[in-house]
């Protein structure tokens, strides 16, 4: 397997948050020509509208655990520990991701987005592992 195919999972999750952006203008823009909500609301970030604030919170999501994704994706790749399953568990990551985003943005239930994030989380840690057992 070439070390580069780690690379994808991470392009993947970089193209889902490029979408999540482009969902949170839409939603934004809607909520704005529907009077629900101020072009000026969002210079702070403050008193986000319906409308737009489980796909807000979403993109918050997308910076906080997948940090350390693309962390252990680029330590794994410069340490040489880039293999199968190292890429298959970043698989793994980057599809709980979508199906944790898409319940995020939809109906937001919990007991619906939890398993997703459950996936994701242990499929990390998994990878984490493999860099430490690789590194070791």
């Amino acid at each position: 397997m070439e070390a580069t195919a780690i690379f994808w999972p991470m392009i993947a999750h970089v193209a889902l948050v490029y979408g999540v952006y482009g969902l949170m203008a839409l939603r934004r823009k809607r909520a704005v020509e529907s009077g629900s909500a101020k072009v000026s609301q969002f210079r702070e970030n403050r008193d986000e509208p319906a409308e737009s604030l489980f796909v807000r919170n979403n993109l918050a999501n997308q910076f906080e655990l997948p940090v350390l994704f693309h962390l252990c994706c680029l330590a794994l790749h410069a340490s040489g520990g880039v293999g199968t399953v190292v890429v298959m568990l970043a698989w793994v990551f980057v599809a709980s991701r979508y199906v944790h985003a898409a319940i995020h943005v939809t109906k937001n239930r919990i007991r619906h987005r939890q398993p997703a994030f459950i996936a994701g989380f242990l499929s990390l840690g998994a990878m984490w592992a493999a860099l430490a057992i690789h590194i070791a």
